[in-house]
């Protein structure tokens, strides 16, 4: 079996990993914890989401939503009160991405114990 570079296709590249598009969009840090919560505990305010998700700064967490609001996989509702009150939700886009996510939970449940295993391994036992 030969290991080739990509193929060339009328002139165009074929990207040689399908899902590295997908892995941009939701590998951002907190990216997946957001969506879970999202998905998990439907329409949450800031103050909220911040107490389901403490180690996350203020920061980080409001950089993540206005993400996720461009790519579509969340809304963001905005109620003209006093004082405003915002909300964000997951999309039916991000719902989609529900069943990826079990996989790998499930992928997860089942092989990170090998792949802890691997690394100790590989690092050697620790010397003190």
């Amino acid at each position: 079996m030969s290991v080739e570079g990509p193929r060339q296709e009328s002139s165009q590249v074929v990207a040689p990993c399908p899902i590295a598009p997908v892995v941009d969009v939701v590998h951002s840090k907190w990216t997946a914890q957001v969506l879970w919560c999202l998905l998990h505990h439907g329409r949450l305010r800031f103050g909220e989401l911040r107490q389901r998700l403490p180690a996350v700064t203020a920061k980080v967490l409001a950089q993540r939503l206005r993400q996720l609001e461009r790519d579509g996989l969340v809304t963001r509702t905005l109620y003209e009160e006093m004082p405003p009150r915002v909300e964000y939700e997951a999309t039916d886009l991000a719902a989609s991405l529900s069943p990826v996510f079990a996989a790998l939970a499930e992928w997860s449940r089942r092989h990170l114990a090998e792949v802890e295993t691997a690394r100790v391994a590989y690092e050697g036992p620790l010397v003190s």
